[in-house]
């Protein structure tokens, strides 16, 4: 649903793999560590030093794969107000294509 929504309003869907290893590779040098069991909350990094939060590291991953995402189709984080058709497709019982419609301003 994400994806054709963004879509929809014009929005950069970035989709990180759910096997990608976001908790095993240092957020600050890049180094992959390997896998933890997953009691395994906080661990240091065995190149750089930093000590992670397994959950906020994985975060910062994501976060910056968002990133390189955007940077590499040169778009913004937030584009400016979109034009969209009227109404959702469904909405009326009419299935419109997203030219259709009277042009109005998206969050």
């Amino acid at each position: 649903m994400l994806e054709y929504k963004a879509q929809r309003y014009a929005r950069v869907f970035v989709k990180v793999g759910r096997f990608e290893p976001t908790s095993q590779v240092c957020s600050v040098c890049g180094v992959r560590d390997g896998p933890k069991p997953l009691h395994v909350r906080t661990w240091t990094c065995t190149h750089c030093g930093t000590v992670h939060d397994r959950d906020h590291n994985a975060a910062k991953n994501v976060q910056q794969a968002a990133g390189l995402a955007v940077t590499a189709c040169r778009a913004q984080v937030r584009p400016e107000l979109v034009p969209r058709s009227g109404t959702a497709p469904g909405e009326d019982g009419q299935n419109l294509p997203a030219s259709a419609g009277r042009a109005s301003h998206v969050i």
